[in-house]
């Protein structure tokens, strides 16, 4: 491939920091970098990062691309932006943020839309009856009551942060706030603004704000973005950034999407019906479908896609990698120098983490593997199908589908003197499966069919033994996506193809290669099927524990109480 080949600049604004890359027209990746950011962890149920931080790391992982690439930048021909969908950014007139961004965990304001949300007699699941027809008729779905909506961000912003939201031009999503540090225009896509639930998206064609729904939710119109088409140029890349990033100004910008929305064309998908599970941070299972419906329920509806004129289905779980994470960053391999990096389950002395080998951040502390995440795929393989009847629940941040409860919590279940290190590794890796069979369920109701197969992408589908894992409990087909990774960005980079004319829809399956192709093992299956009998009746089981102790997760602290102020987060 020529210095000389046309390609686009795509960004997936992740969790765990953006990663930047150049797709080509025929929708391969010729080069990409990622540059990690923290998050803090506020007390109440905040979750924050730098949005400051964003902008110097899209710039540092740019300016990286076009080092390793090669490509010449007069051959970059557009810019697309996708990442983290459900966060909030205030900003001035300039685009400057005002605060931290608030992300898609943070669950601060749910008080807050609970109210908005009631009627003044009886309820419906949390709602009043008249309020959530409307919502459900002109949205597709009803705010979350977890609070982990940008409209109950917003609410928690003007409440805690009264000078803050005085001062804000805008609210922005994420992605549409990297739009406008690109061109100075605030503009959200249709896609873009669903979870702000205050969009008549009856007409793909000319979706709205509504001024009924702004006034239930309590917004200003004034504060929240102008809204354009999916698969729109909003704009140039101003000669400021170009500078600041190492390419031409002047080069057309196309709307953002939430990676849910990219997800779809990087998994290579994009018809109806063609489901993929991502498992990243948090997870997914989605697809297009041809029509407007809801499941409050089980919080799952069909929201407008990054396509113009479709829906997709809009669900997700809350903690799926970030579960392999914390048991690598918090248990196994901790920087508080007690955590044992090796050798027989609490016996330190075997191992090489012991203490005196050296304090450092998670991701370099004592006896962690360079390759931690293949060092938990080798344990989970040596452990057997069921983990010696260990059981872990995934809950670590509450859940969103197919159950909207921000008070449930993650738990090691069964354990005795007998269980292993790689039992419980295993365990972890297999609850997270078994969640994600929790979702499909759901997801195949809604769309009034059963899968015969699902691609699988995102950072977990890197994971051999978790596609096996999944084939199995999930009774399906599961296809290993090559660079699964890169799905989000291989995603953005196809809209902006198609945004520009540089690439067709009908060509982008065959572009997408797979890996390879799991077919679900009967054995395997009839035990697992045991297990998620068991899963369920954890939940319910837990439950009401859940709820009381954790009822104040998400509630702002009481006067006196000490605020702590947060702590960062390693990626």
């Amino acid at each position: 491939m020529s210095a000389a080949t046309p390609h686009v600049l795509a960004v997936d604004l992740g969790t765990s920091g953006p990663k930047v890359g150049l797709v080509s027209e025929r929708c391969e990746i010729t080069a990409s970098a990622f540059v990690p950011v923290a998050m803090r962890l506020v007390e109440g149920g905040g979750a924050e990062q730098d949005a400051e931080e964003w902008w110097r790391a899209v710039i540092s992982a740019t300016r990286e691309v076009l080092e390793l690439s090669g490509v010449d930048r007069g051959a970059v021909l557009g810019i697309a932006c996708t990442g983290q969908w459900s966060g909030t950014v205030a900003v001035d007139e300039r685009g400057t943020p005002l605060a931290r961004a608030i992300t898609w965990m943070d669950s601060r304001g749910s008080a807050l839309v609970a109210e908005r949300v009631r009627g003044r007699g009886m309820t419906i699941l949390g709602y009043g009856p008249r309020k959530l027809l409307r919502w459900v008729r002109l949205t597709g779905g009803a705010p979350g009551l977890s609070g982990k909506d940008p409209l109950a961000h917003i609410l928690f912003m003007r409440e805690a942060m009264p000078g803050v939201y005085a001062s804000a031009y805008k609210f922005l999503e994420p992605v549409d706030y990297l739009n406008m540090r690109l061109t100075g225009k605030a503009v959200s896509s249709y896609d873009s603004i669903a979870l702000h639930w205050v969009t008549d998206n009856r007409k793909l064609g000319s979706v709205r704000y509504d001024a009924k729904l702004l006034e239930m939710a309590g917004l200003e119109r004034s504060k929240l973005p102008d809204l354009v088409a999916p698969c729109t140029v909003i704009g140039r890349l101003m000669a400021a950034r170009a500078a600041e990033m190492g390419l031409r100004s002047g080069i057309p910008v196309v709307t953002a999407s939430g990676d849910l929305h990219s997800a779809i064309m990087g998994a290579g998908r994009p018809g109806y019906f063609e489901p993929h599970l991502y498992i990243g941070t948090s997870s997914w299972i989605t697809c297009h479908v041809p029509f407007k419906k809801t499941d409050a329920a089980h919080n799952l509806g069909s929201l407008p896609a990054a396509l113009p004129g479709r829906y997709l289905v809009a669900d997700e779980q809350e903690t799926a990698g970030a579960c392999l994470t914390f048991l690598a960053d918090r248990l196994l391999f901790a920087s508080d120098g007690a955590a044992d990096g090796g050798g027989e389950l609490g016996r330190p002395e075997n191992g090489p983490g012991r203490p005196e080998n050296g304090p450092g951040r998670p991701e370099n502390g004592p006896g962690r593997p360079e390759n931690v995440y293949r060092a938990l795929d080798d344990l989970a393989a040596r452990a057997p199908v069921g983990s010696g009847k260990v059981m872990f629940t995934p809950w670590l941040n509450g859940e969103r589908s197919p159950v909207d409860d921000r008070t449930m919590r993650a738990g090691l279940h069964n354990v005795s003197l007998s269980t292993t290190r790689a039992d419980v590794v295993r365990a972890v890796f297999e609850g997270v499966a078994l969640n994600s069979r929790w979702l499909l369920e759901a997801v195949e109701r809604f769309c009034g069919r059963r899968f015969a197969d699902i691609s699988f992408i995102g950072g977990g589908a890197l994971s051999d033994i978790w596609s096996r894992i999944h084939a199995d409990v999930m009774g399906k087909r599961v296809c290993q996506l090559a660079q699964p990774d890169l799905a989000n960005l291989r995603g953005a980079g196809v809209l902006a193809l198609i945004t520009l004319g540089r690439a067709r829809l009908e060509d982008v399956p065959a572009m997408v290669q797979q890996k390879a192709v799991y077919e679900p093992d009967p054995e395997a299956g009839r035990i697992y099927d045991e297990r998620f009998g068991e899963l369920i009746n954890l939940y319910r089981r837990t439950k009401r524990l859940h709820q009381r102790l954790n009822r104040d997760a998400g509630q702002p602290r009481h006067k006196g109480q000490s605020r702590h102020k947060g702590q960062p987060v390693g990626s």
